[in-house]
């Protein structure tokens, strides 16, 4: 009875608070630097469908379809946004299952390159369900890690987090997706760190992880994904081939200058010089045609939105909030860092999208889900705004 009493005093409380009051809890930061974000990814896809030679309205071109999943994506985001997300604690095992089926599912049915099972394709449109199982994973992480807020300093929790991300992370490996399944790492790390984790268990861990490096480079990569992970160290060795990307992506970046040669002037994207411009090599045409000043905005922009994200998670007076919102930060920042990193040459190439700049419906859809939670915790707690 005292469960019900509850529940009815948090509708009732719910529904007597007004719209302003619920606008003034929206974090309207966050949702202007997401719009910011996603306007630049539009004008990439508008230069690569112009670079194409297609009219960028043409039927299928990357612009259209961009336009497409951004209005799915609004629509994500504001039913995200709307949705109690306390209910997600209530429904987190479920998720978990949905989230292992249709990573399964890929398995069985996904197409992709050189004989990969990555992409999944529903009335036409191809959908990347590993994308979604991010933001399903950290749903699960948050409840579970939520639960056992102050009892991380166990081993036995720390484990219990890794056996949940174990499942999916294999699951990714056999497609093959290198690149996500260092964002689950990165994904499960993060939030162990942010719910405070015992740092002599999460060092014993990396340790742990840096002794089996031997036993994954042998037996788990295959040659090409070992060829794309090293040849970074230095492009020059096989430009025709391991180097050829990043070669290509370093020329299209420093002929950017300052300022760019303008939006659908890329030599290297009207010349086709570089493979795959339009998902995971894209921040090398936005360098050469806005240059390294439209670059630094780009990043300043990621920056302020991870900055509105972790004010979420400290903010929370929810366990699950706080984690959602840590889980979130990380994998944000571990994609803007390794995208970045790789088209300027610092970091291994590993296929790893550019939240909202790379083109895929996936990709967008997830990340905007992830933030409408975001916005349904702020709401839900009716915080103001910093």
């Amino acid at each position: 009875m005292g469960v019900i009493n509850a529940r009815e005093a948090r509708v009732t409380d719910w529904t007597s608070r007004s719209v302003g009051a619920i606008w003034r809890a929206f974090d309207l930061q966050l949702a202007t630097y997401a719009v910011l974000l996603t306007c630049f990814g539009l004008a990439m896809a508008y230069s690569n469908a112009v670079a194409g030679g297609d009219g960028a309205l043409a039927t299928g071109s990357v612009f259209l379809r961009g336009l497409l999943w951004t209005g799915i994506a609004l629509v994500v985001f504001t039913v995200a946004a709307a949705f109690d997300y306390r209910w997600l604690k209530t429904l987190s095992w479920p998720l978990y299952a949905l989230q292992l089926g249709l990573l399964g599912l890929t398995l069985a049915i996904g197409t992709g390159v050189g004989g990969s099972s990555r992409w999944v394709s529903i009335l036409g449109l191809q959908f990347q369900f590993s994308e979604l199982a991010k933001i399903l994973m950290i749903v699960v992480l948050a409840n579970y890690l939520g639960a056992r807020r102050g009892r991380l300093d166990s081993i036995w929790s720390i484990l219990g987090a890794c056996l949940l991300a174990g499942p999916p992370w294999v699951l990714v490996m056999a497609q093959p997706d290198l690149g996500t399944s260092l964002v689950f790492a990165a994904i499960l790390a993060g939030m162990l760190f942010m719910g405070g984790a015992s740092l002599r268990w999460l060092s014993a861990m990396a340790l742990t992880v840096l002794a089996m490096l031997p036993f994954i480079w042998t037996y788990v990569l295959r040659d090409y994904q070992k060829l794309r992970l090293t040849s970074f160290l230095d492009p020059l060795a096989d430009v025709q081939d391991a180097g050829y990307q990043l070669y290509q992506a370093q020329i299209a970046v420093g002929s950017g200058g300052w300022f760019g040669k303008g939006l659908t002037n890329s030599t290297q994207n009207q010349l086709d010089f570089l493979p795959v411009q339009t998902t995971d090599f894209v921040f090398a045409i936005l360098a050469e045609e806005l240059g390294f000043i439209g670059a630094l905005v780009v990043i300043a922009l990621f920056i302020a939105l991870i900055w509105r994200v972790l004010v979420t998670s400290w903010r929370s007076r929810d366990p699950f909030g706080t984690l959602f919102a840590a889980g979130l930060a990380s994998m944000i920042l571990f994609q803007l860092f390794v995208n970045v990193g790789m088209v300027t040459g610092i970091m291994p190439i590993t296929g790893i999208p550019l939240p909202f700049i790379t083109h895929g419906g996936a990709s967008l859809i997830s990340i905007a889900a992830g933030l409408g939670i975001l916005e349904s915790i702020n709401i839900r707690q009716g915080r103001a705004e910093w």
